[in-house]
């Protein structure tokens, strides 16, 4: 079973009985901490795809693990010829699968479901905003600055001139209190510096992008 629209037809359900309020529970019970089995076309078993096997003959057994839905909104709700198609947007961890939460939806619901599209809106913090088109690529390969990147994933921490050199040579700074993951450090310039990690009353670093030769006067 491949949980979308190109698997074969097995069984089918007329769904003319699913309401709108039979959707919204379903969906509320995919909210939040999550148990899901991955779906086999796209898990892996000991470094191969599940859906291999499966066509193999191989009996597969997937474990269902732990993923968060932060958010599974309904957008809009469309019905014909005993066929309900549902238009969600999803909101979740890493290594969530939005096939299997299409899928488990329809199973909630006695109709079964698969996915018929998807569209990927943002990764982590970089959303459509900054993306480009394959062709755009082709033409001129536009990437974004790694000062961008670094502000949008990382929170950032802005040092002065003498701050800037201490960095550039690996050394630590004061903390600032940050926990929970690296720092982007940035000179006067506005430039990446570092990445650092905050351990005690100092930093650590990561990762230097500038050595003191470097740095502007």
């Amino acid at each position: 079973m491949t949980d979308d629209a190109e698997g074969d037809v097995l069984t089918t359900t007329p769904a003319d009985g699913v309401i709108d309020a039979d959707i919204a529970r379903g969906v509320a019970l995919l909210t939040g901490d999550i148990e899901q089995v991955p779906s086999a076309v796209s898990a892996k078993v000991d470094g191969q795809r599940a859906y291999k096997l499966v066509r193999a003959g191989e009996g597969v057994d997937l474990p269902a693990r732990p993923v968060t839905v932060r958010e599974l909104v309904v957008l809009a709700t469309r019905r014909a010829a005993g066929v309900v198609d549902v238009d969600v947007r999803v909101v979740c961890s890493s290594g969530t699968y939005v096939r299997a939460l299409a899928r488990d939806l329809g199973d909630g619901l006695g109709v079964g479901g698969h996915l018929t599209a998807l569209r990927r809106t943002r990764v982590g913090p970089y959303a459509l905003a900054v993306a480009h088109t394959l062709d755009r690529l082709a033409e001129d390969m536009v990437l974004l600055p790694i000062s961008d990147a670094a502000r949008a994933a990382f929170p950032a921490r802005d040092v002065d001139a003498d701050e800037a050199k201490v960095m550039s040579h690996g050394g630590p700074l004061p903390s600032l209190g940050v926990t929970g993951g690296p720092v982007a450090v940035f000179g006067p310039d506005g430039g990446l510096l570092a990445l650092v990690e905050e351990r005690g009353a100092t930093t650590k670093a990561l990762a230097v992008f500038v050595s003191a030769a470097g740095l502007r006067d």
